[in-house]
């Protein structure tokens, strides 16, 4: 008997997504199939530990601009704004009294506009990553080794840098990137430079090896001193270090959108991985309980995937804060996020309908993500 012919994974990967993803998306979904469709737009996150000054004039000469500070600068800018104009008003109501209490009124708007807490107090100033602008498509020239031999720059999805953004190290954090590989969000984890100690961890020894090349081709040796490398089982990590980190990423195997729309080599749609597609969510349920587990009390937890799926967003989410608090007695607060839609407006397309978290869209001027990401408290 003649065999049906076999459908490619690309394939059944855009009629799942079809089917699904225009259900949740709506109208926006034909322009974010198109830009999952279309050449991925890539950051150049600047290796800090390399002498990277001549590095960023020469992406500024070609109308790249540092993502991160150029946010904080326009959110610097227009607090500003808002701090003189209030001032200004204060003045004039009181324009017809003394000195002395215009003076008063003057102390009193600046404290209040101090006392709001600005968008960029949670953002690490020490990441750098350049982009060129919406609608621009020039490709980076691959990345240079300095006179030490330490490659210049990483080529990396601008938006996987929101959840180390996300997760706000603080000085002498101890930090763990529970599924590390292949090190991407590893090394953007070392730039903030103030990490006390990194644990990374990958279940897949060959993937390991892979974070261990990025870590010797960007890190000096004294650095990758404070980074301990394992590949366990992430889903056990709380019976390893249970409660001993301040700071954890937990960026979770997941349907890989645009990689399942364009290449066939090692998709997850593929006919043989059904039943390890269909596990997903319980997988990443796991992990996410694992990362909680393993963070200090008033600890952070950052869930992220590079999917628009909301059972694997959302939901697991959902479903985690529901376990840590009738299983476990622990109270998980989901924080609000929003301001990064403010803040990297100029640079991502963000869906303003994420009902927990924030999700970054594919599109064909700004064709970054599919990035979610998630930050819980504990």
């Amino acid at each position: 008997a003649a065999t049906a012919p076999r459908i490619p994974p690309t394939r059944l990967a855009l009629h799942h997504f079809d089917m699904n993803y225009s259900l949740q998306l709506k109208d926006l979904w034909p322009s974010v199939r198109a830009a999952l469709l279309c050449e991925q737009k890539y950051g150049a996150l600047l290796n800090n530990f390399s002498p990277v000054d001549h590095v960023a004039q020469e992406l500024e000469l070609l109308n790249a601009t540092d993502f991160v500070s150029e946010a904080l600068k326009t959110a610097q800018q227009s607090q500003w704004g808002v701090t003189t104009e209030e001032v200004g008003r204060g003045e004039s109501r009181s324009q017809e009294g003394s000195g002395e209490s215009r003076t008063v009124m003057e102390a009193e708007t600046m404290t209040q506009a101090e006392m709001s807490p600005p968008l960029c107090a949670s953002i690490s100033s020490n990441i750098k990553c350049y982009t060129f602008p919406r609608g621009d498509i020039t490709r980076f020239r691959p990345a240079r080794p300095d006179a030490l031999g330490l490659l210049d720059y990483y080529l990396m999805d601008a938006a996987s840098l929101l959840p180390i953004l996300a997760l706000n190290v603080q000085p002498d954090d101890f930090v763990l990137d529970l599924c590390a590989a292949p090190g991407g969000k590893t090394l953007a984890l070392l730039q903030t430079g103030i990490c006390g100690h990194l644990a990374a961890n990958d279940i897949s020894i060959s993937r390991t090896k892979r974070l261990y090349e990025i870590l010797h081709s960007y890190i000096p040796k004294e650095i990758r001193k404070m980074v301990s490398v394992t590949s366990c089982d992430g889903r056990d990590w709380d019976q390893l270090e249970g409660g001993t980190f301040h700071k954890v990423l937990v960026d979770v195997p997941c349907t890989t959108d645009r990689h399942s729309v364009m290449e066939d080599d090692n998709n997850i749609f593929h006919k043989r991985r059904t039943k390890e597609r269909q596990m997903l969510p319980m997988l990443q349920l796991q992990l996410l309980m694992a990362g909680i587990l393993a963070t200090k009390q008033g600890g952070e937890v950052v869930y992220s995937t590079c999917s628009l799926s909301p059972l694997q967003n959302e939901y697991v989410i959902e479903r985690a804060v529901e376990i840590a608090e009738t299983q476990f007695n622990i109270r998980i607060h989901v924080e609000d996020l929003s301001h990064f839609r403010t803040l990297f407006q100029d640079t991502f397309s963000f869906f303003s309908e994420c009902r927990l978290g924030e999700l970054v869209l594919p599109h064909l001027t700004a064709n970054f993500g599919p990035m979610y990401f998630c930050k819980l408290r504990r």
